[in-house]
């Protein structure tokens, strides 16, 4: 559920309403001024998106021209190539989302563009995932599959 009215005031009421209603969902809020990110974790928001972390990060990616981008505050989108023991698999059967927190946003097949994921395909050897996770999810796929090579 994503909350993003111009007003922080009312997405930090829309957050607490949200929450109160249904635990079960992730609530992306955003805040407008840095000093209300707090309040609307505390209000129940998993992620909250504030401009001055994004803009720091943007300009960070640009000057190091790395891979990883960050979409919102703790939020990280990072490409790899399909680990060895995924090929062959289907990412419904690869239990990404359970083993390490990530899930798959993208696939990019040699040569090609990033397209919407078949989870029932095969995974090839030159495939590239666009995995979407926060800083931790990352580690625990990093951890679980090393760092592939590109």
């Amino acid at each position: 559920m994503a909350i993003t009215t111009h007003d922080d005031d009312v997405n930090v009421y829309l957050t607490l309403y949200c929450r109160s209603t249904r635990a079960d969902v992730q609530i992306l809020s955003r805040a407008t001024l840095e000093q209300n990110v707090s309040t609307l974790h505390r209000a129940g928001a998993d992620f909250v998106l504030s401009y001055v972390p994004m803009e720091a990060t943007a300009i960070f990616d640009i000057v190091r021209r790395g891979n990883l981008l960050l979409l919102a505050e703790g939020i990280e989108v990072f490409t790899v190539r399909v680990p060895p023991p995924l090929v062959g698999k289907a990412i419904a059967d690869c239990r990404l989302r359970e083993d390490t927190g990530c899930n798959v946003f993208a696939v990019r097949r040699a040569g090609g563009a990033a397209a919407f994921p078949d989870i029932a395909a095969p995974l090839d050897a030159d495939t590239e995932l666009i995995l979407i996770g926060d800083r931790e999810d990352e580690r625990r796929f990093f951890e679980r599959y090393d760092r592939p090579t590109k």
